[in-house]
């Protein structure tokens, strides 16, 4: 055994897991994340599955890969390249080598390498030939084998033995980030405590792992990344499915209603429904619709009935949710639709992110048909921007859409657990039995209807889908009452913008180039603008969180830049959005269609150019 030579430090890391989707990566990967937000790192996670339920194994279309990015320092990506990629069959190799830095370390599991793997995964007959691995450490382990002969006393059968593989693979990972085993050690226990030779057979795993990559030389020296200065409190590891169904929540809480969720499970908006089923404590009740319409409907239906409304979706379910959504907004019922974007058109790609239902969101329905747009930026503001979306659906009877998409739904990142004493009350115009005069469209000065629950005595009214004659709501046909009230619809949402915070600059207010943005590409863009920030460059961002209404500000920030650029994945919808709402501005665009965030190395290149320009 060579002599261990000193743990290097090391700033922030990227570790990128990756093989079958039956190699248990997405696993792996949020164990050594979960243990590096324990450690104190800060982090940011991209978890990346096949579009395929059950992809064809050893296949690069079946590649299931987790990356995780941790830091000493505040991380807002999960990182363009990787230092270390894991690779467990030719496949993970193929698909995920482009994405590795010059220098870094591969670990292969060499059993796997064999001729039917390699040529199902594309390879004539070596893939460490035919590669260009020039500068590269690649560990060539057999990690089936050792699995097999750690445990081969245990008595499991073969499939059970390599189900375990993938913790050898962490035990070697956590070896050369000094990382401890205890936390992965503690979650088994707790995971498989009815299975107690599971636990075994995983602990034992984990533990030979860790210590053959402590004998051999070619992962000699270690490294080790400090925790990172933080604000204090209680941290937990979130993602932004989770952090969504727990903002609707707090919503609900703080108006002291009731959460009803009407849906139809469709991939990456699924987990929503599901974490919110488990909060019946909490007062919510859960609905698995038979499509999406249904789904819908018994939102609207039960915010009829005095609940916060909500239903999830990706872009397919959204087009379906169109009519509906219509309904919602002639009724003036609050209804919190959430949309977690994915490529499309059609089923496109289902575990891709992309940004291009923003039209749909906006313009998406018959007739003049405003809804307020809100999107989130990050994994666990999802919570933030949950929490808002409900409290404008409540506060200003309509519905709204919140926007997140598949990188943020999946991925995951360190959030400080609020207390509810931070957050607004929220306060439903739910009519007071003291207004013997109620009218159903009758209207405050922010233009907000009254919300008189179904059954309260005195307070009968008639609402449907027909257009309503003004303050009484009965059904109307008059030409000049339908301009009144599409007038007035429009003008309800025009008037949230008094409500929402004033749109935000980082960096210089006139600096030369101003970066746009909105939604998910927050943590690549900031990351880009900073570090040109630091090389003294003019740059500076300005990034959307309420989409319509905009910010009241929102003119006066654009105007006061030479240039601006807005960069989106998609083709340019935001971009064209500004065009309507702040004409006479020279939008230059950044866009990029590839089911995949954002790099931050292609971003600071085209900014780079853009500033050099005269």
């Amino acid at each position: 055994m060579s002599e261990k030579i000193k743990p290097i430090e090391l700033e922030e890391v990227s570790i990128r897991f990756s093989g079958d989707s039956g190699d248990g990566m997405q696993l792996t990967g949020t164990l050594f994340s979960n243990t590096s937000a324990l450690l104190g790192n800060d982090l940011a996670t991209f978890p990346d599955y096949p579009a395929e339920i059950r992809a064809p194994q050893g296949t690069v279309g079946g590649v299931s890969g987790f990356q995780v990015h941790f830091g000493h320092s505040k991380i807002n990506t999960p990182g363009d390249y990787v230092d270390v990629l894991v690779a467990m069959n030719p496949a993970a190799l193929k698909a995920n080598l482009r994405w590795v830095k010059k220098q870094a370390t591969v670990i292969c599991d060499i059993d796997s390498f064999d001729k039917k793997n390699i040529k199902k995964a594309g390879y004539n007959e070596d893939p460490f030939l035919e590669e260009d691995l020039d500068g590269l450490n690649v560990i060539k382990s057999p990690i089936s084998t050792l699995t097999r002969e750690s445990i081969k006393d245990l008595g499991l059968d073969n499939k059970s033995i390599l189900r375990s593989k993938n913790m050898f693979t962490l035990g070697m990972v956590y070896w050369l980030f000094n990382r401890p085993l205890e936390y992965t050690e503690d979650f088994l226990t707790g995971k498989f405590k009815k299975a107690p030779l599971i636990i075994q057979a995983n602990k034992r795993v984990l533990s030979a792992g860790y210590h053959f990559a402590e004998t051999i030389e070619a992962l000699n020296p270690s490294y080790i990344v400090n925790p990172a200065k933080i604000e204090k409190g209680t941290y937990r590891n979130i993602n932004g499915n989770v952090a969504t169904a727990w903002g609707l929540i707090a919503a609900a809480e703080k108006a002291g209603l009731n959460l009803f969720c009407g849906s139809y499970p469709i991939t990456p908006a699924t987990d929503i429904l599901q974490e919110l089923a488990l909060r019946k404590e909490f007062g919510v009740k859960v609905f698995q619709a038979e499509d999406e319409i249904a789904g819908i409907n018994t939102a609207i239906g039960a915010s009829f009935a005095g609940y916060l409304g909500v239903t999830t979706t990706s872009g397919p379910g959204l087009a379906l949710k169109t009519e509906a959504t219509g309904l919602a907004v002639i009724t003036e019922l609050p209804l919190v639709i959430v949309d977690v974007q994915r490529g499309g058109p059609s089923t496109g790609l289902p575990t891709k992110t992309e940004q291009s239902d923003l039209f749909q969101a906006l313009y998406g329905r018959n007739g003049e048909s405003p809804v307020a747009v809100v999107a989130a930026s990050t994994p666990s503001n999802c919570f933030e921007y949950a929490f808002q979306a409900g409290k404008i659906a409540l506060e200003h009877m309509t519905p709204v859409l919140l926007l997140t998409d598949g990188f943020l739904a999946n991925g995951t990142e360190p959030w400080l657990v609020p207390s509810m004493s931070d957050y607004p009350d929220i306060k439903p115009p739910i009519v007071k039995e003291s207004n013997k005069d109620y009218q159903p469209y009758a209207r405050d000065e922010n233009l907000v209807r009254e919300w008189a629950v179904p059954g309260t005595k005195g307070f009968e009214h008639r609402i449907g889908s027909l257009e309503k004659m003004n303050i009484t709501g009965t059904v109307s046909y008059v030409p000049e009452n339908h301009q009144l009230m599409t007038d007035l619809r429009q003008a309800k949402i025009d008037k949230i913008a008094d409500n929402i915070p004033k749109l935000e600059i980082h960096g210089n207010k006139d600096a030369d180039l101003l970066v746009v943005g909105w939604g998910g590409t927050y943590g690549h863009l900031i990351t880009a603008v900073e570090q040109l920030q630091q090389e003294g460059k003019s740059i500076a961002l300005a990034h959307f969180n309420y989409i319509n209404p905009l910010p009241l500000n929102t003119a006066e920030v654009l105007k006061s830049h030479k240039k601006i650029i807005v960069c989106e994945l998609n083709m340019g919808q935001f971009a064209n959005y500004l065009r309507i709402q702040v004409p006479n501005i020279n939008y230059l665009q950044y866009n990029k269609v590839q089911g995949l965030p954002f790099t931050v190395i292609e971003l600071t290149d085209h900014f780079n150019k853009i500033l050099e320009e005269k």
